[in-house]
């Protein structure tokens, strides 16, 4: 009999240090959220950060930023909330605080987001990219229709269970530029693996969706937005790329073989990348066809 309690005390104390490590938060730094706010340089971050093509469903006329079309994923279809100002069915009663959170940690007011929203890229924003992105949204016209209903079945609607997700898979931090390269590099870096999120699509991901770093750009069979081809230099030449040619397909969808790119990247260039400006589509081709 005694041995049989000593077994349950030890089951229930491995089980509540289980617990303990999987619930517990996952947090980065600090960020200076003291900064002032540039509405007009944050709607170019918008524009950076591909927020006008997840978050709205332009091919059922929804206006912008009121909720995009479902993501269908192995873990349930995830729909691009409305992140207008609209105090109630947007973010517009949402503090700075709060959406710092979101994008650095992956929390949001309702608990822990779900990884369909990038965090694991947002996070590597800078503080002011960030405070001037909260400015522009907080000024964009309030839309008071709600995006439809996200489709996810139990257990993933249970959104606790990210906490153990984000324990084993998610490290929140912020951009180090890489030693040894120069501004444009550490530029088309920032942007490809932060606000951009090009990694986000075009890496692999696990049985349990998280990317695998050690394949980053290698492409992805699958997923939100369905197949994403490499982005690896070797890739890239092999499509006939140098950066010229692919700063251009990033501004106008034309490819070196006479293409023109549709699906989820036509989205991308048609409501993002074509809005960036010369200078950052060169950081990011040099980046991607780095040696």
């Amino acid at each position: 009999m005694k041995k049989r309690w000593v077994g349950l005390i030890a089951v229930a104390v491995l089980g509540a240090a289980t617990a303990a490590y999987f619930l517990k938060p996952v947090t980065g730094p600090e960020r200076d959220l003291t900064l002032v706010g540039d509405a007009t340089r944050g709607d170019y971050v918008m524009r950076l950060a591909g927020c006008v093509a997840c978050h709205t469903n332009a091919a059922d006329g929804g206006a912008e930023l009121a909720g995009g079309v479902g993501l269908e994923t192995a873990f349930g279809t995830f729909v691009p909330p409305n992140i207008t100002s609209d105090p109630n069915v947007g973010i517009g009663s949402w503090t700075l605080a709060q959406f710092s959170d979101a994008l650095s940690n992956g929390m949001g007011p309702q608990g822990h987001l779900y990884p369909a929203f990038p965090y694991e890229n947002y996070t590597l924003m800078t503080d002011q990219d960030v405070v001037d992105l909260y400015a522009a949204l907080m000024a964009t016209e309030p839309v008071a229709t709600p995006a439809a209903a996200s489709r996810i079945p139990f257990p993933f609607n249970v959104r606790l269970i990210m906490a153990g997700w984000k324990n084993l898979f998610f490290s929140p931090r912020r951009f180090e530029p890489e030693a040894g390269k120069d501004e444009v590099y550490n530029r088309g870096k920032y942007l490809a693996m932060g606000p951009a999120h090009c990694v986000a699509c075009h890496t692999p991901r696990n049985a349990l969706g998280a990317l695998q770093w050690d394949q980053a750009f290698a492409g992805s069979p699958g997923g939100t937005g369905g197949r994403a081809p490499a982005l690896t230099r070797e890739a890239l030449v092999a499509e006939g790329y140098d950066v010229a040619t692919l700063a251009q397909t990033l501004k106008d969808g034309f490819t070196p073989g006479f293409d023109v790119l549709g699906g989820a990247m036509g989205e991308v260039i048609a409501d993002s990348t074509s809005f960036w400006t010369d200078e950052d589509l060169n950081a990011v081709a040099t980046y991607l066809m780095a040696e």
